[in-house]
């Protein structure tokens, strides 16, 4: 399944770049688009503000089909204090721009899969596929807005996988 998670990623990374190429994390001295897999990156204490944090939760394997399907459910975890030129007050307009774009990186429903083993990575014969994410209503902590959308990500496992 790691290499459907990582096409996964790299897909809503991707995408992500192009609908608001704004949107940035600075990671070990790197600007990326701000998205994150939280198993990836080093602990924190805090989820960061302004950035879609990928959480994978449970595996799941259909072994009944003429090919294995794996299915793991994957949470989109994000929060916003708003921005400091309006004291945080705009903080529900920054979260609901941030709704509109994941909405938005998760269109198509697909993508190919790749293997990062390689540089650069090389196509496999099967695509990562999901479902429409299902969005939790957002929950007020002190001075931020978190909420949070889960999706189950599907493959079919390959020879060699």
């Amino acid at each position: 399944m790691q290499n459907a998670k990582d096409s996964f990623y790299v897909a809503l990374r991707t995408r992500l770049a192009a609908v608001n190429p704004e949107r940035t994390i600075l990671l070990r001295g790197a600007a990326r688009p701000g998205i994150l897999v939280e198993e990836a990156e080093a602990p924190f204490s805090q989820l960061p503000d302004d950035v879609f944090v990928l959480r994978w939760l449970g595996l799941g394997v259909d072994l009944d089909l003429g090919s294995a399907m794996a299915a793991e459910e994957c949470e989109v975890i994000y929060q916003t204090c708003g921005t400091q030129a309006f004291g945080g007050l705009d903080r529900g307009r920054a979260l609901s721009e941030m709704d509109e774009e994941l909405v938005a990186i998760l269109q198509p429903f697909a993508t190919p899969k790749l293997s990062y083993v390689t540089t650069p990575p090389s196509v496999m014969l099967t695509q990562v596929f999901w479902d429409a994410p299902i969005f939790t209503p957002a929950v007020v902590q002190r001075d931020k807005l978190i909420r949070s959308a889960k999706m189950m990500v599907y493959s079919y496992q390959e020879e060699g996988e």
